[in-house]
């Protein structure tokens, strides 16, 4: 093996690790607070018909409680409000305590009446994100689940019409599936709440399941839009923590003008404002009281139920999870009248206003002249560390010096972490002649307001961002000498998930003094994924710049808002950070890493028949696998063949022969909506293709290695229990053992799961490995130790009789060199061999867990992802355990299946990006073949 190999693969799986370790660990510490129950957690089974019960009995429906309310409801007569939890894949009935815990103590602090009744699903912890057999069943089950809860409230003289559902991970696409079922009753669930859910494609398609029935939900969502528009649905995602399920995935396929769909990540949610990982989004203090307020002010006060009005809950979720003015809509007045005394209003002619409250309690006004500001300035800024609702009037009618009727404007108020803003337009204050601003402190807590005039030209600046390829030596910059309190950057050429950027905020001021804290606000227009970084001056910050999601048209870019301290100096400075950007293609291009360390081991096989079609003897393992990397033998004619799957008639020369089209990995725009003959398709991942395949051959490259080394500390620990063979035929089997074993493990397959006898037929071909691996072993050592025991003649020649006594027996060599080498052959050609099956195994191993998981309700998986390729699979392995290189050399179908690799792998690259499950089925087309060589 060549240094300069090594070398590279080593460099290679060196960018994979930086990448991995900057996906799995480079993001800020969890920054969620726990929730606590205060009294021991009852889960109380409810009793489902007998049919139900029948049909999925490894799933049950529980209610939540804890304390005194858990003995009240032991009876399940219950009074309140309806939710139900819907854990996703590998996801316990138990995580709903968070929410039904947080929702019982509110409702008791409360002191009233409303309350909530958590229910909760168990879906018997099944991987449904890996395994897409059970989604339908799943999706069945709630309905059941659903109408048994309803039917607990009918002694209710106003019983609830509705469940809402709250659905972790894949929990919240089965909540969108129930509307797909034929007879499911729409009217059962209006309002659905997903935290952390891939609805615009699975993360991974491990089988055909999977990809149906996300079809078949896109397909229902999108083509029955106006029927399922008054269905509110709302998806948060968690985050750069969350490296299970990007961000990006959450955005619900919709149509734009959809007015009840909203998709948002946990970072921008006010009041929340932190990243989380995959399960904290559960449980994370921050993110239940948001969801559990909005719960409480969508209960209709007349029902006790949750509210049908589509506009009513809108502005709840758009209260709580999107800008959260302080208060909502309906609780606010048109107009307001001010009758304080005219001692408490001031005027302010300066442009900037700056004030602390008193310690001790004052009504204070203060005004501000709109007329001789309008032709100047474009906007006026104002924030506040009170909690006051309503504190900005545009004054109508004045009298004297003080205002006697003026319209709150505090509905547009948007909260960050330090205090609450207002920006308000000009413009659109036309019927007003005076703003006003409370300042009032009756309760006698301290706090501060800032205003100031702005011209929102002069105070917006523009900085490119380094191109993706400097590596971090270039810096783009710009300086913010700071004459107001908003700051805005735009980030131009900044709208692709694969740039990340480290961006520096240098604050200096220089008069020290009680400040505002900053915020620093990512703000990215085409999503709502904004990002706020809370510090005090002076400081020194660093941003991480990344999206979840891409602008589709390129038209602009992300915006950096600072929200500063005047008086102060700010240097923002932007670098592209090399960690992060592989973080990031590792996120949104993963998948197709697997499927190039497929390719890699293909074509390593297809180098090994080569090696044995024109010298008869099989090459090492290491050195036809570090030739597997050939991006100028694969990426280039996937590339010339999407150029010309861009003109008419190559479509209608694909279209003719029922090709499937083009594989391209789930779209990092949000918000899109799909068509069954419309696939978006995204250049960039075509253009970084070559990197996957030197990180998926890197994979490839040290994997080998690492099995190699597996099985010589097998065969070292085994050695003792075998007895030593010098035949290359060790570990193979007779023929009619091997019809018995494939005949047995065809039916094991048939009658429990084709993963399993797949797996036990990959365990043969092992042990045939293992043999190798020892035989090969002790023939080395009795070659070493052989040439000890001739006798020299006196001159120094070694006796030739009693050489070739040694070397044989009845006229047929035993200990040869030439002996040593066939057994050396046969095992480099068996453990790439095995490498290569080991990939099927892989793929596979989902159900088979799934169907180890529930093996105690049935020993049959239904449906079997595995069964149409797993006979044909077990045949091919059991053909292969005899293989050696003399069969192969001298069969007639050498040639061909040499020739099989490279289309193959070709071909794997084109269609099996997205439908992982297909790697299998190229496997098998190579393999049979091979196959069918050991026999012809």
């Amino acid at each position: 093996m060549k240094l300069a190999t090594v070398a590279f693969y080593g460099f290679s799986v060196g960018l994979l690790a930086v990448g991995l370790r900057e996906l799995l660990t480079g993001f800020e510490e969890n920054r969620c607070s726990m929730t606590y129950m205060f009294e021991y957690p009852e889960y109380r089974r409810v009793a489902l018909p007998r049919r139900v019960a029948r049909l999925y009995p490894a799933y049950g429906l529980y209610l939540y409680g804890e304390g005194l309310y858990a003995q009240e409801t032991r009876a399940l007569k219950l009074t309140g409000a309806p939710v139900l939890f819907l854990p996703g894949n590998a996801g316990s009935y138990k995580q709903a305590r968070s929410l039904g815990s947080v929702a019982l103590r509110k409702a008791e602090n409360m002191e009233g009446t409303l309350h909530f009744n958590v229910f909760t699903v168990d879906f018997n912890e099944e991987l449904v994100a890996l395994y897409g057999g059970s989604l339908l069943r799943q999706t069945h089950f709630l309905h059941e689940s659903i109408k048994a809860i309803l039917k607990l409230y009918k002694h209710l003289k106003t019983p609830p019409q509705s469940v809402v559902l709250v659905g972790h991970s894949m929990g919240g696409v089965v909540a969108r599936a129930l509307y797909t079922l034929p007879r499911f009753n729409t009217n059962l669930v209006s309002l659905i709440i997903t935290q952390a859910s891939p609805h615009l494609a699975p993360v991974l398609a491990l089988d055909p399941y999977l990809l149906d029935f996300y079809s078949a939900v896109r397909q229902k969502w999108v083509s029955q839009v106006t029927k399922l528009r008054n269905v509110t649905v709302l998806s948060v995602g968690g985050g750069y923590r969350d490296y299970q399920v990007r961000s990006g995935l959450t955005s619900l396929p919709c149509t734009p003008g959809d007015p009840n769909k909203l998709s948002l990540v946990a970072t921008a949610v006010p009041r929340t404002w932190v990243s989380t990982d995959h399960l904290s989004i559960v449980w994370c203090k921050e993110l239940v009281l948001a969801t559990v307020r909005a719960f409480f002010d969508l209960i209709d006060p007349e029902t006790r139920q949750f509210t049908e009005n589509p506009e009513k809950k809108m502005a709840v979720l758009n209260h709580h999870f999107i800008r959260h003015p302080v208060r909502m809509l309906g609780e606010a007045q048109d107009t307001i009248s001010i009758l304080d005394s005219p001692e408490a209003w001031s005027e302010v002619n300066t442009l900037r206003l700056s004030y602390s409250t008193p310690k001790e309690g004052q009504v204070k006004y203060f005004l501000f002249a709109l007329s001789s500001r309008r032709k100047a300035y474009s906007h006026f800024y104002c924030r506040s560390s009170s909690l006051m609702t309503s504190w900005v009037y545009g004054c109508v009618h004045r009298n004297g010096s003080s205002c006697v009727h003026a319209v709150d404007l505090s509905m547009d108020t948007e909260l960050l972490p330090p205090y609450k803003v207002l920006i308000l337009s000009l413009s659109d204050l036309s019927s007003v002649t005076h703003l006003v601003v409370s300042a009032s402190n009756l309760n006698g807590k301290q706090f501060m307001v800032e205003c100031e005039w702005q011209r929102q030209e002069s105070q917006t600046l523009s900085v490119p961002v380094p191109h993706v390829l400097s590596f971090g030596l270039t810096v783009s910059d710009v300086t913010v000498n700071s004459s107001g309190l908003l700051h805005t950057i735009v980030l131009q050429h900044f709208h692709q998930v694969y740039q990340a950027f480290r961006i520096n905020v240098v604050s200096q001021c220089k008069v020290h003094k009680d400040r505002l804290s900053n915020v620093y606000r990512m703000k990215v227009p085409w999503f709502r994924e904004d990002s706020l970084t809370t510090v005090s001056v002076p400081s020194v910050t660093e941003i991480s710049g990344m999206l979840h999601t891409s602008r589709p048209d390129n038209s602009s870019g992300v915006l950096l808002q600072l929200h500063t301290a005047p008086n102060c100096q700010y240097k923002v400075s932007v670098r592209t950070s090399l960690p992060r950007v592989l973080g990031q293609i590792l996120r949104f291009c993963g998948p197709m890493v697997p499927v190039y360390t497929a390719v890699t081991l293909l074509l390593a096989c297809g180098g090994q028949l080569s090696s044995i079609q024109t010298s008869g003897r099989a090459a090492d393992m290491s050195q036809v696998v570090g030739k597997g990397l050939q991006p100028h033998k694969v990426n280039l004619p996937v590339f010339i063949l999407h150029i010309l799957l861009s003109c008419s008639w190559f479509k209608q020369v694909w279209s003719i022969l029922f090709l499937p089209p083009m594989d391209a990995l789930p779209p990092s725009f949000p918000d899109l909506t799909f068509h069954e003959d419309v696939v978006p398709v995204e250049e960039w991942p075509r253009l970084l293709s070559p990197l996957l395949y030197f990180l998926g051959a890197a994979v490839a490259f040290w994997g080998s290695a690492i099995l190699r080394l597996i099985m010589r500390l097998i065969s070292l620990i085994l050695a003792p229990l075998h007895r030593p063979s010098v035949s290359r035929d060790c570990g193979t089997l007779q023929l009619r053992t091997q019809l018995l074993i494939t005949l047995s493990l065809a039916v094991l397959g048939v009658a429990s799961c084709g993963a399993l006898s797949l797996f036990a037929a990959f365990l043969f071909h092992l042990y045939r490995v293992l043999r190798l691996q020892m035989t090969e072993r002790s023939l080395s050592h009795m070659l070493n130790l052989a040439p000890r025991k001739h006798r020299e003649a006196e001159n120094g020649a070694v006796d030739v009789e009693t050489l070739n006594k040694s070397k044989e027996c009845n006229g047929a060599p035993l200990l040869s060199e030439c002996a040593l080498q066939e057994v050396r052959d046969d095992l480099q050609l068996h453990l790439c061999l095995s490498a290569v099956l080991t990939l099927p195994v892989m793929l596979s191993a989902p159900s088979l867990l799934h169907w180890i998981r529930n093996l105690r309700y049935s020993t049959q998986l239904d449906p079997d992802p595995c069964w149409p390729h797993a006979v044909p699979l077990i045949i091919v392995y059991m053909l292969l355990i005899n293989c050696n290189t003399v069969k192969l050399s001298n069969s007639k179908l050498l040639p061909l299946t040499s020739c099989l690799p490279l289309p193959l792998t070709i071909a794997m690259v084109i269609f099996s990006p997205l439908h992982l499950y297909r790697v299998t089925y190229f496997l098998l087309a190579a393999l049979g073949p091979l196959a069918s060589c050991c026999l012809l």
